[in-house]
């Protein structure tokens, strides 16, 4: 599906506040002479092509009500900080003795009072999809896929948590929700009720539908919901047809594959690499003040130790570094004719300390925009860069005549298994590359953030989790072709080609797909700016 364009908005904006009245929890009474169908079962696709529908998101598109717990608790970790997090966990037993609605509202409060709007809605867009595209039924998505115009409808949760994902991912046309009040950019924490707004023109809003609907100012609709859902009076009024579906028709629903996302999510930020349902989070802040610890002992064993000393103990303290296949017979043999290139793909900012470590030697790492703090705390040798190509090509063939040096044309890190389009400035320096294929997991923390305030934490967060773990693999070395033409200019199609050579090479060794995303396109898109961190170039 695509986005469709802003007039149908406007046409669904009576429709639109009469959802939003029904989740306030106020309901107007309707005439019993509607005629519309109801059916519990799943329509056939092609019954609703080229059809608008509406669709209820928690029933159809989600294939468990998983606790809202865990979006919550997202909200509070991501937006608010850890302490928030504590405080909705410690909270939410109470929040249990309430009813459904209050203990919603009471979630609202905690995780939402006092937090920017801009920050919210960051991590609608940037952290929340992720567990929605892991939780999104593939029966729900075929049945709505071809429709031509879709209004989604979220019964529980605020829209600002869902309007990201339903509009970037799945192309949806109108997000209906519950809305948060907010005051001077920074949300109070009480759903707003827009019931009396809904009568400043002096008659229901059912009336003025009904109306709208007899003078053909608006299409039939199907409407999809979940078997004794509060909105199914409202689906079978004003829509042809609406179907229903059980909670157990649903335990068949199978989760919608990676390839089969409308949308790839190649992006996604935030710290928590789990899904943070309440025993989890129990877990993760029972371990959160040994990690701390756990992290520091590591840092400062990787960075005053050497290396035969810090992996073996890295190795008892739970951290694994598994070389797949190792280095170039004389890789770790020194050259007189100056270093090797190593060109790596980007997982963490630990990336060039690990090819290091496996090689048994320093290296140089070359950065675009790394905080001052990890450079200082590094290991290894690291120089940065200008963004002038020139000057940058000129700094690196400085350093590659005088060591070993690792660079990651990728320009950023990728945590989901797809390759960025890598920069070309390397094939300039030498004839020949050394491609490093690696590849990370963790259970707790994700090593990587595109908020500058934390990038800073970026290596302690890898560190604290409880068994990280890096895979590394050195390649044959690949022809780049283009260093003979030093004194008469590169030609650009060519270091093009030989960059995209490398990516490929890469790709296959480790089943990633590849992409032309850049390093712009991440940042402008989970952070909304580009991704540079000032600081002074280290000479």
């Amino acid at each position: 599906m695509v986005k469709k364009p802003s007039p149908f908005r406007k046409s669904f904006s009576p429709i639109r506040r009469l959802l939003r009245r029904n989740l306030s929890g106020r309901h107007y009474r309707h005439p019993t002479t509607a005629t519309a169908k109801t059916t519990t079962s799943s329509p056939p696709a092609e019954n609703l092509q080229g059809q608008t529908v509406i669709v209820d998101v928690e029933a159809w598109l989600l294939r468990s009500r998983l606790s809202t717990f865990a979006y919550f608790m997202l909200v509070a970790v991501e937006a608010g900080g850890f302490l928030r997090g504590l405080l909705l966990l410690l909270a939410y037993p109470f929040m249990c003795l309430l009813s459904g609605d209050m203990r919603l509202r009471a979630m609202v409060m905690v995780a939402f009072f006092g937090l920017r709007e801009k920050e919210v809605a960051r991590v609608g867009k940037a952290v929340l999809p992720k567990l929605f595209l892991e939780e999104m039924a593939m029966e729900g998505f075929d049945t709505v896929k071809d429709a031509r115009r879709v209004v989604a409808v979220c019964t529980l949760f605020p829209r600002v948590m869902a309007e990201g994902f339903l509009k970037e991912y799945l192309g949806v046309d109108t997000v209906v929700g519950k809305e948060v009040m907010a005051v001077a950019g920074r949300y109070v924490g009480f759903i707003v009720d827009e019931a009396l707004t809904l009568q400043m023109d002096g008659a229901p809003v059912g009336v003025e539908m009904k109306e709208m609907m007899n003078k053909g100012k608006h299409e039939e609709a199907f409407g999809l919901v979940g078997t004794g859902g509060r909105m199914n009076h409202l689906f079978s009024y004003y829509c042809k047809e609406t179907y229903a579906v059980s909670e157990a028709d649903k335990t068949a629903w199978q989760p919608l594959p990676r390839d089969k996302y409308p949308n790839p999510l190649v992006f996604h930020d935030g710290r928590l690499a789990f899904t943070p349902t309440f025993p989890a989070a129990i877990a993760m802040y029972t371990y959160l003040p040994f990690g701390i610890v756990l992290a520091i002992f590591r840092s400062l064993a990787y960075s005053l130790l050497p290396y035969c000393v810090s992996i073996p103990l890295g190795a008892l303290t739970g951290m694994r570094s598994r070389v797949i296949a190792g280095p170039p017979i004389d890789a770790t043999e020194k050259s007189k004719a100056g270093g090797r290139l190593y060109v790596c793909n980007h997982r963490t900012l630990l990336d060039p300390i690990t090819v290091a470590a496996c090689l048994n030697k320093p290296v140089t790492a070359v950065t675009y925009s790394v905080s001052p703090v990890s450079e200082l705390i590094a290991p290894i040798r690291t120089a940065r860069l200008t963004r002038d190509r020139d000057e940058d090509r000129r700094r690196m063939a400085a350093l590659l005549a005088r060591g070993d040096l690792v660079v990651c044309p990728e320009g950023t890190t990728c945590r989901e298994p797809y390759l960025l389009r890598f920069s070309p400035l390397f094939t300039e320096l030498t004839a020949e590359v050394t491609p490093v294929a690696l590849e990370t997991n963790v259970d707790m923390f994700y090593g990587t953030s595109t908020k500058p305030a934390s990038k800073v934490l970026d290596p302690l967060y890898f560190m604290m989790n409880p068994r990280p773990d890096y895979r590394v693999e050195f390649l044959d070395p690949v022809r780049t072709a283009t260093s003979t033409n030093s004194q008469e200019g590169h030609n650009k199609s060519h270091t093009i080609e030989a960059a995209n050579r490398v990516q490929r090479v890469l790709g296959e060794a480790l089943a990633f797909e590849l992409t032309e995303q850049t390093r712009k396109d991440k940042y402008m898109m989970l952070a909304g700016n580009e991704g540079v961190v000032e600081g002074k170039v280290k000479k």
